[in-house]
Formats: C-alpha cells, sequence, structure tokens
C-alpha cells in the first residue's frame, strides 16, 4: 500500500494538472471565445486565469516560486497582454521561443552559480538519494570526475531547451496567424495550447532523458552504486 499511494498521488497530481492547464483552457478559448459567448476578451482571461491560479496555488503549498514557475508566470502575463493590447500576433511566436531559450541559457549560466538549475531538474532529492551519491563520490574520491559529467548532462539538457524554443516557434508561426484581440486569435491558442504537448513536450522530454540516462551511467561508473541502490522508489 505504502508504494501504492505516492503513485496514485502522483498521477492524480498530473492529470489535474492536464486539466487545469491544458484541456479547460484549450476549450474556454476556442468555444467560449466566440461574441456570443464570452467574447475574445474575457475568454482570454478566463482562458489564462486557470493555469495561473493553479501556478500560484502551487506556490502556495511549495512556500517557495522557483526559476522555471516565475518564467511560467511571465509567459502567460505576456500571452495575454499580447491579446488584450492587440498587438501583432508574431509576438506570440517570438514569446514562444524566448522563454524555452532563456531557460536553456538560464540552465547554462547557472554552471558558474551554487545552485546549478540541473540540479533542479535532474539531480535532486525527489529522483535520486543524493546524499547517498555524495558520499560514494567522496569515498572513491571522484567528486571532480562527477562534476565534468554533470556539467555535460547540463548542456545536454540546454539542448532540449533549444529543440523547444525552435519548436515552439515554427507551431506558434504555422497556428496564430489570425490577429489578435479576435475570437479567432483566441481558438488558435486554444490549439497551439492543445498541440504542443505532443508536438513539443514529447521530443523535449526524450533530450531531457537522454541526459538522465548518460548522468545515472556516469553516477553508476564513479561510485559502484547500482541505479536501484540510489532511486527514490
Amino acid at each position: 500500500m505504502s508504494d501504492a499511494t505516492p503513485h496514485k498521488q502522483s498521477s492524480g497530481s498530473l492529470l489535474t494538472e492536464l486539466a487545469i492547464c491544458v484541456i479547460a483552457p484549450t476549450l474556454i478559448l476556442k468555444y467560449l471565445s466566440p461574441e456570443d459567448q464570452l467574447g475574445p476578451i474575457y475568454g482570454l482571461i478566463l482562458g489564462l486565469s486557470l493555469p495561473l491560479l493553479y501556478g500560484l496555488y502551487q506556490f502556495y503549498q511549495e512556500k517557495k516560486f522557483g526559476f522555471i514557475p516565475a518564467l511560467g508566470f511571465i509567459s502567460i502575463l505576456l500571452t495575454s497582454s499580447i491579446g488584450l493590447l492587440e498587438l501583432d500576433n508574431k509576438y506570440i511566436a517570438i514569446k514562444e521561443a524566448a522563454i524555452p531559450l532563456i531557460i536553456g541559457v538560464g540552465t547554462i549560466i547557472s554552471l558558474k552559480t551554487p545552485y546549478p538549475l540541473v540540479k533542479t531538474f535532474i539531480y535532486n532529492e525527489k529522483i535520486l538519494q543524493v546524499n547517498k551519491v555524495d558520499d560514494a563520490l567522496h569515498s572513491h574520491n571522484t567528486k571532480n570526475e562527477f562534476e565534468a559529467a554533470l556539467s555535460k548532462a547540463t548542456y545536454i539538457l540546454s539542448g532540449s531547451f533549444l529543440l523547444s524554443a525552435i519548436l515552439n516557434y515554427g507551431l506558434a508561426k504555422y497556428i496564430v496567424t489570425s490577429p489578435s484581440g479576435t475570437p479567432e486569435f483566441n481558438d488558435q491558442l486554444g490549439t497551439m495550447n492543445l498541440l504542443s504537448y505532443p508536438v513539443i513536450t514529447i521530443p523535449c522530454l526524450i533530450v531531457m532523458v537522454i541526459a538522465m540516462m548518460y548522468l545515472f551511467k556516469q553516477i553508476k561508473k564513479l561510485t559502484g552504486l547500482e541505479l536501484d541502490d540510489i532511486l527514490h522508489t
């Protein structure tokens, strides 16, 4: 029962996030934005407010607001500003590419700080028993080799964000062609929101998994620990 409970909680959390951040906003933007419904302005506000409120709720629950959630918050505000101010729709494509590009560059820059972002994405207590790995690295005197491996994994990880930026830009340019502030614009935003998960998330997830597998292989090589010994179950 103890193994099943976290799995159910994780599955429930994922389904909740998909429902609030993808499905509900998509339906609102596509079907409640016509003039005879909420209209483009209120449809846009309602559609984007759901993931925004969910992000604020997560912040309240976790009592912290990290780099990535902050960019997500800014992304929603920029999208709503483009729609409400009726700016050129080209800014949607620019914004969609800029956010993952900033994360990718920030991931590399963070290597020079005490808090590299690769430890947020991969080398963290939610995935690995970090203290156990660190102890094994010290006992094998391989800490420097591991830091080099961590840097390489960071560059692989940043590649996933570069890929995301390219795919985001292409998807936005292809789908969002209507003037902002119109029901058609909201409808296309909804379509882009829905398609972004299979079109963008899956390829980027594959690259991220490659970075994870590389790092796990290096941990095994440098510590002698098997993956089952260090993964949180």
